[in-house]
């Protein structure tokens, strides 16, 4: 799948992911109502890939209906990423985006979160648990709780969204970072800090994943550094049953799902596997 946030903004894109080879696609980051962002620059490239500070634009989770809509009448898996400042504000967009006709939902537990009921969210197991257990208690579409490795114990936060109900785990999300130009003496991004993506968060992403799998029962997904066939197999290694990504799309292009699929293919043939369940978490195993 592409991770959200990129190219998850109109159907057109979408549409383009999953003729690539994406097995699914994932939308942008919707939120209760329509959000601009941070203001430029948003994004620069660092060692290793890109940092940026977006701020969650979107048009708001009722304004995207009519794009699930139309993908879904092209038979394209859809799976609708979003976020909220409160429990009724996830509530309700798992709602709007259920009706929609969405495959899956993916809570994006990473993002800021402004209402006191909700403190920092991505790093509070307690609000983590509380929160997906409403989310599944309003939908019956399965629930994905992406989470973020900007936090002290990434297992215990997986292991209270299993408790919450999660059908499965995306990890991870980005790492914090900055960038500085040495010429103006600033930091480069107007939002001062930004996330870290692309190959440089891969050890992290794998990490994660690893540890994640050994404390949860249900499936993980990976993100965080996948650029080509390789990666993924090391994801599925480390235990994750499916992989998003992000990053190479800006570097590789939409053929990345392709080569990914062809290079997996390969691999599997080449090591007699007969499906890609022999392969998931097999590195915990020898």
């Amino acid at each position: 799948m592409n991770a959200s946030g990129v190219l998850g903004m109109s159907a057109p894109l979408l549409r383009r992911v999953y003729e690539a080879g994406a097995g699914a696609v994932v939308t942008k980051s919707l939120g209760p109502e329509p959000r601009a962002g941070h203001p430029n620059p948003t994004m620069v490239a660092v060692e290793g890939g890109f940092l940026n500070a977006m701020g969650l634009p979107n048009p708001g989770v009722d304004s995207f209906i009519d794009e699930i809509k139309e993908l879904k009448e092209e038979g394209i898996p859809v799976v609708a990423s979003f976020f909220g400042s409160s429990v009724k504000d996830f509530e309700r967009s798992a709602r709007v985006l259920s009706e929609a006709g969405v495959d899956a939902l993916e809570i994006n537990f990473s993002c800021p979160n402004v209402e006191e009921e909700m403190g920092m969210l991505a790093s509070d197991a307690a609000n983590v648990e509380r929160v997906t257990a409403a989310i599944r208690g309003a939908t019956d579409k399965p629930v994905f709780v992406k989470l973020s490795p900007n936090v002290t114990d990434i297992v215990e936060i997986a292991r209270a969204a299993e408790k919450g109900g999660a059908d499965a785990i995306t990890a991870g999300n980005t790492l914090k970072g900055m960038a500085v130009d040495i010429d103006f003496r600033r930091p480069v991004l107007a939002n001062i800090t930004g996330g870290l993506s692309g190959p440089a968060l891969k050890p992290v992403a794998l990490r994660c994943v690893w540890e994640i799998a050994e404390a949860v029962h249900i499936p993980i997904i990976g993100c965080g550094g996948v650029s080509t066939w390789r990666d993924a197999v090391e994801f599925l290694l480390c235990g994750a049953s499916a992989v998003e990504v992000g990053t190479a799309i800006k570097t590789h292009g939409f053929e990345v799902f392709r080569d990914i699929n062809e290079g997996l293919t390969n691999y599997m043939e080449k090591n007699r596997f007969k499906s890609v369940k022999e392969v998931i978490g097999l590195a915990h195993r020898c």
